[in-house]
């Protein structure tokens, strides 16, 4: 079977550079993860008043307020099917920030039948969900771009105003001269500007998936039906 980001992308998937390929060709029938580990050289946040917006995305692992330079990261993807029967991919990201402090990315990407594209379930809830487009660049790159935000929780359903979201950009790339991957992402609001960003390097190691296939910690603590 072919992986999420295989069928999100039809042929253009074959299009991106080969160690890409590997990276984002993790499924459960492959029978193996991707664990990236590196360093960002920076990661840095918008001005003073975005704060209370990153710090209140950092109760669900969705953003955070804190910054720095080449701070130790590791990005987990594992493949697995989830409650509803989804292809899934875990695309978490979990940073060793000073005095020993952690902070965390989570994610869960899943295949939608009924689109044929990627739904991101953002945090630890799946209480957001966005749309992702993927696109496959003329070097062999990635660049995943989020859309608007859908909020659920028990009977609420709705979509947020752009202006009280961001707007995300994920670029994804392999250097052969270095041998290394290379990312950078950042997020902005329409109107407050940029929010939050990163940019890195790592390397990676695709372990065997064992029985359950992914590791507990990295599952979400709800699992959301509704895309």
């Amino acid at each position: 079977m072919a992986s999420i980001f295989e069928l999100a992308l039809g042929n253009d998937f074959h299009r991106l550079h080969p160690m890409l390929q590997k990276r984002f060709g993790v499924d459960t029938e492959a029978g193996y993860a991707c664990v990236g580990r590196g360093t960002f050289s920076e990661v840095r946040r918008g001005a003073w008043w975005t704060v209370p917006f990153l710090q209140l995305g950092a109760y669900r692992n969705i953003l955070f307020p804190d910054q720095g330079k080449n701070i130790p990261f590791t990005i987990e993807n594992y493949p697995y099917i989830d409650g509803f029967g989804r292809p899934t991919v875990t695309f978490v990201r979990t940073l060793e920030l000073t005095n020993s402090k952690r902070r965390r990315f989570d994610a869960t990407m899943v295949h939608s039948k009924h689109t044929g594209g990627i739904v991101d379930y953002l945090g630890t809830h799946q209480h957001l969900a966005t749309d992702l487009a993927l696109e496959v660049m003329p070097d062999g790159s990635l660049h995943l771009q989020s859309g608007a935000q859908r909020f659920y929780e028990g009977f609420a359903a709705f979509e947020f105003p752009a202006v009280c979201t961001g707007t995300a950009d994920l670029f994804e790339s392999f250097d052969d001269a270095r041998g290394v991957f290379t990312i950078q992402m950042q997020v902005r609001n329409p109107i407050l500007g940029f929010l939050f960003g990163y940019r890195g390097e790592f390397t990676c190691t695709y372990p065997a998936l064992q029985n359950g296939g992914v590791p507990e910690h990295l599952k979400p603590v709800r699992q959301e039906r509704r895309e």
